[in-house]
């Protein structure tokens, strides 16, 4: 599956136009509330698997300090179970030596807290978790350490399919799709944590009410993106607020195979929002993303499935600050920005307002920035392109905010 941004270009040419980690961490629990860490002795792997397969509801699995060779992945299914280690430089699980081709950890179970640790190298993704209600991702590294490859695992961090979802203070390096990948859930909060030199720093995708904040995404190819696909068991992605981070020099080259939905996310991006509805883009910083800050766009591949809206709607943006950027920019937006002079506004938008045949719909994007802040819709119109009605413009959409999201408040935030 692709964006297709590609077509963006094919237009333009018929218009003739290591970084620093959140550092661990809590204080550790009093001596005696906890169990005393696993043996580090032997087939550590086979221990650890064994630990998690006869855990208790409730139980704390405490990791020993060390880096530990794994060549199997691992699975908990137990409801409530923390899993903790010494900290997330101290206690690594590597998986350079893994024989399959699966995640590094799998978790099925409701109610779980990992922290305290890393995971490196694994074949596929780093730590998934699916139909995981409360679910805590706190103080962990995941990182492919021979830099970007699109032979890397596609996702770092992987919750997918569940409900009340909190990633903080993680860091992951390298991931062939996207470092924190949040998909398919609803009540989310990603705050606090550093992506770099993935190909998409933070990704939110058919998920409903997300607050992604306090991040640092830097040196990926895209920064943050917010999108809708259709075909999916759960889709009508909406209300996410973006807001807080550090959104910076994300001109990292597009790594991921070819195929993947951000295989066509133009390096030097900083947010992408793409056929989501509801979204608040608000007190970031942008700085030195080479293509542009913020590309607003629709889902332009064909779709069968009846629900589903291709276009980016209720979309807010305000409040943000925009260093240099959008000066060199890259993939399918090169050749629109020589058409527009070599380079492209902080904001650009495809100016897609409908599908097929249909009629053009209330899109309501409220660019409330300052008004030195560039912007332009190519004004495509519709997917598949009529070059003959296209009509680029400065000029920002006429729109009234929308109301902004709630605060998203997770039930098990304090634990």
């Amino acid at each position: 599956m692709s964006i297709r941004l590609r077509a963006l270009g094919a237009a333009v040419s018929v218009l003739a136009f290591a970084a620093c980690s959140p550092s661990t961490t809590e204080p550790p629990p009093p001596a005696g509330e906890v169990p005393a860490p696993l043996s580090a002795e032997g087939d550590f792997g086979a221990t650890l698997q064994a630990a998690l397969i006869a855990a208790k509801p409730g139980e704390t699995i405490l990791l020993p300090e060390g880096v530990f060779q794994l060549t199997d992945g691992l699975s908990l299914d137990v409801d409530g179970v923390t899993l903790r280690g010494a900290g997330q430089e101290k206690t690594i699980l590597d998986f350079t030596g893994q024989e399959g081709a699966g995640e590094g950890l799998l978790v099925t179970s409701d109610d779980v807290l990992l922290m305290d640790f890393g995971v490196r190298n694994t074949k596929g993704d780093g730590i998934k978790s699916k139909g995981a209600d409360q679910i805590i991702y706190r103080y962990l590294t995941v990182e492919w350490t021979g830099g970007p490859d699109e032979a890397n695992g596609a996702y770092g961090v992987y919750p997918v399919e569940s409900k009340n979802v909190l990633v903080e203070n993680v860091t992951v390096r390298a991931a062939s799709d996207a470092g924190i990948y949040v998909g398919q859930s609803d009540n989310i909060i990603v705050r606090n944590s550093v992506v770099e030199y993935n190909v998409a720093g933070i990704e939110i995708e058919n998920s409903m009410n997300a607050d992604v904040y306090g991040n640092i995404a830097r040196n990926n190819t895209g920064g943050i993106l917010v999108f809708d696909l259709p075909d999916l068991p759960v889709s009508g992605g909406n209300s996410t607020r973006i807001f807080d981070n550090e959104i910076i020099e994300n001109n990292t080259r597009n790594f991921a195979p070819a195929g993947n939905i951000v295989a066509s996310v133009p390096s030097g991006t900083g947010v992408i929002v793409m056929a989501n509805r509801n979204v608040h883009v608000f007190d970031n910083n942008f700085d030195n993303n080479r293509s542009a800050h913020v590309l607003i766009m629709s889902y332009s591949e064909p779709f069968t499935d009846e629900t589903y809206n291709p276009l980016p709607r209720d979309l807010v943006l305000r409040d943000n600050d925009y260093g240099a950027g959008g000066d060199d920019p890259q993939g399918d937006l090169a050749p629109l920005a020589a058409a527009l002079g070599g380079q492209l506004p902080a904001i650009v938008w495809d100016g897609v307002d409908r599908w097929g045949e249909g009629e053009p719909q209330a899109m309501n994007i409220a660019v409330e920035e300052a008004s030195e802040v560039g912007f332009i819709s190519f004004g495509l119109g519709r997917y598949p392109i009529d070059p003959a009605a296209m009509a680029p413009s400065p000029e920002r959409p006429v729109a009234v905010a929308a109301a902004e999201p709630a605060a998203v408040v997770l039930p098990h935030g304090d634990r």
